[in-house]
């Protein structure tokens, strides 16, 4: 029996701004109420990104509103620093990584898996601005190529 992998979020402008170069499957330290507003769909990705502070990887600057506003604790905060699970190799690995010149550990998306939830986040090194314009013409010429031949 295959279970169906539910994204929650996804980070499209990930794969345009940054050339990823390996991804990785990290567990996110969440509350009760983060996990059911997460289970809603309600998580936005964009502007956040991954750091490691003290050895320990942590997401910052993505948004989970309260499951329930009224009923949130007072000092809930929507984009507090949440902490990343991942096995030693993988930290000390994407520690020696982050601290390289032009590399970036950028969020791609939020999915269930096993009935957890999971970020997929990737070591991405920044396009430059004429890498993303030929990116654009090259997807406008196969656009114009298809439409020629459907007709």
């Amino acid at each position: 029996m295959v279970i169906a992998m539910e994204i929650y979020a996804d980070n499209k402008k990930a794969y345009f701004d940054y050339e990823i170069i390996e991804k990785y499957e990290a567990g996110l330290v969440l509350i009760g109420q983060e996990v059911k507003s997460i289970r809603n769909g309600r998580i936005n990705l964009a502007g956040s990104y991954v750091v490691m502070q003290d050895g320990e990887p942590y997401l910052l600057g993505a948004k989970i509103p309260p499951y329930q506003p009224k009923n949130a604790p007072a000092d809930y905060n929507p984009e507090k620093t949440r902490k990343l699970l991942l096995n030693k190799k993988e930290i000390q690995y994407l520690a020696g990584k982050a601290n390289e010149k032009g590399f970036s550990l950028i969020p791609l998306k939020v999915y269930a898996k096993d009935g957890r939830i999971k970020l997929e986040f990737g070591l991405a090194k920044g396009k430059k601005k004429f890498d993303k314009k030929e990116k654009i013409k090259k997807r406008d010429v196969e656009r114009d190529t298809q439409r020629e031949l459907s007709r």
